[in-house]
């Protein structure tokens, strides 16, 4: 089927995954065919084309629709442009954060805005592995500080841009996160905690220990995943009695953490688990388990 033939077609409601996947690696006239198309194509078919590339690319790496999911970003539709966002998941271009960052500070929707920022702290931890230039990834530092900061933005989109830049090694990201800690607002201290655990900064693992003894369970349960992401041996003790929380969420996130953090302590914990009368709790330590054995191959392997 030729592009022309195929385009056509794409107002139909019952698309065939063979036909999008024509769709697949569209070169620039081609491209520029299918701009003509989608304008006039009705807003709910448009999501409905969106969502099953999102599927099909998820699916099959065979198949790339970045450049489609690129124009959509600029959709008039919010559900169109947050699956684009979805669907240049696995794409590290650096040309998309400049985009993302406009999304993130300036679109109207606010699920748009939480896609962006996800992404875009996806981008910060590519930063941190150096595969970001030096000023792409000030830009978007800046931009995400600056956010977070800003009083005037709904919290939702500052906790969002503080989780995202927090992988950071910039001057004001441990300050962002700080202030944040010790602020007012519910939402930001939440968010600041779960900071702690994606900077992977080993400094705050006296604060996240001491936020395993909150009353609230839902910062105990932050706290241990945070925990969990710093993978610091020192968390397991405490981490091994929050399995025995109160709280079934909390115990999952600890148990999990143990998971992540690994070692003879954390195994002898998580086995323990194997035998609680929950159901739940007995198969996030059989998933964690699997977590401890894949790094201790992943570490035999490499000695």
């Amino acid at each position: 089927m030729s592009i022309e033939e195929l385009l056509t077609r794409l107002s139909n409601s019952d698309l065939l995954d063979s036909d999008l996947s024509e769709l697949s690696g569209l070169d620039t006239e081609q491209l520029a065919l299918f701009e003509q198309a989608w304008g006039k194509i009705e807003t709910e078919q448009r999501c409905r084309i969106v969502s099953q590339l999102v599927k099909l690319a998820d699916e099959n790496v065979g198949l790339n629709f970045n450049v489609i999911f690129k124009k959509c970003l600029t959709d008039p539709d919010a559900e169109v442009r947050r699956q684009a966002i979805e669907g240049l998941w696995e794409c590290e271009e650096s040309s998309l954060v400049p985009p993302l960052i406009d999304l993130f500070e300036n679109d109207s929707s606010e699920m748009v805005q939480t896609e962006a920022a996800a992404a875009l702290g996806r981008f910060a931890m590519l930063a941190e592995h150096g595969k970001l230039h030096e000023t792409t990834t000030t830009s978007l530092g800046l931009a995400l500080l600056s956010i977070i900061s800003d009083e005037n933005k709904p919290v939702n989109i500052r906790c969002c841009a503080l989780e995202a830049v927090a992988p950071l090694s910039l001057p004001g990201v441990s300050n962002a996160i700080s202030e944040n800690y010790q602020c007012a607002d519910d939402q930001l201290n939440l968010s600041s905690i779960c900071a702690m655990g994606i900077s992977c900064d080993p400094s705050w693992l006296p604060t996240l220990l001491e936020e395993l003894t909150n009353p609230d369970a839902e910062r105990r349960r932050v706290a241990a995943s945070a925990l969990g992401e710093l993978e610091e041996e020192d968390a397991v003790p405490q981490l091994a009695e929050l399995v025995y929380d109160d709280d079934i969420d909390v115990q999952i996130a600890a148990i999990r953490a143990l998971g992540e953090i690994g070692g003879a302590e954390a195994r002898e914990c998580l086995e323990l688990c194997l035998d609680d009368d929950e159901e739940t709790i007995r198969l996030a330590a059989e998933q964690a388990l699997d977590s401890v054995g894949g790094k201790e191959d992943l570490q035999s392997f490499s000695t």
